[in-house]
């Protein structure tokens, strides 16, 4: 038996922070409804493609079930919340004060299913000065002070190869921390708003620099620390064939041999 077999998720969500994170509770055996638009997923559309879906939004949806809905119908937001009053999970993406807006944010709904386990996926949360502005993967690393810490020869900062935020600072926490929703409403029978906000979840990989320059006041910098390529320890070599080799032996006794 699948852990979540019978748990049952509506997934609001696009691109790739929610989609990743329902994919993994679909994968644990939950019952995963994607709404997308009339128009279907954007992500449908992308290249390259693998049958009539791009391969991103095949990988990202695999094992769910979908409909597609008008939110902006009166009639077709009765019926999705019927859905909503059965579900366990809800998992949304929209900038904050949308769902609000759509008469189906977390005040609304938990009242009408006082059990159901709402997250809200953001870049910086549903309050604050910046929960408005608009950004990307890249922005919150940059911010969060990731992309700073990584410089070509010529120490200027490189474009990330991985979308840090969007997976470890959105999906992975949101699915950790809709487990951990699902087992307080074991506890005491209810649900929970959990707002993820990926540039703050950042913070979280951060944490060695971060503790060095408010403890010691040693801010980090490229080229200089342990992991940033300031050790022969933790480095990357080019080989006689023109090719690299990455070589961390940073223990004693793996630096020796």
């Amino acid at each position: 038996m699948q852990p979540l077999k019978g748990v049952k998720v509506l997934d609001f969500s696009t691109l790739l922070p929610g989609p990743m994170c329902t994919l993994l509770l679909a994968e644990a055996g939950a019952d995963v409804i994607k709404i997308e638009r009339a128009s279907g997923d954007d992500m449908r559309d992308y290249h390259p493609k693998i049958g009539t879906d791009s391969v991103n939004f095949s990988l990202l949806n695999r094992g769910k079930k979908s409909i597609v809905a008008d939110l902006k119908d009166p009639e077709i937001i009765t019926k999705i919340k019927h859905l909503i009053a059965e579900a366990d999970v809800l998992v949304e993406q929209f900038r904050p004060g949308v769902m609000d807006r759509l008469g189906l944010g977390y005040e609304a709904m938990a009242q009408m299913n006082p059990r159901l386990v709402y997250c809200s996926i953001t870049g910086f949360g549903q309050t604050g000065p910046s929960a408005q502005i608009a950004a990307h993967d890249m922005n919150y690393q940059a911010r969060a002070g990731m992309v700073a810490l990584s410089a070509n020869s010529n120490g200027a900062p490189i474009v990330p190869p991985v979308l840090t935020a969007d997976l470890a600072g959105g999906a992975y926490p949101a699915m950790m921390n809709i487990l951990l929703g699902l087992r307080k409403r074991d506890l005491d029978g209810r649900g929970c708003h959990l707002d993820v906000a990926m540039a703050d979840n950042l913070f979280t990989l951060m944490y060695w620099g971060l503790g060095n320059g408010w403890a010691a006041n040693q801010w980090p910098s490229p080229s200089n620390e342990l992991i940033t390529g300031g050790s022969p320890r933790y480095q990357v070599y080019q080989t006689l064939d023109d090719k690299f080799l990455a070589a961390a032996p940073l223990e004693e006794k793996f630096w020796t041999n």
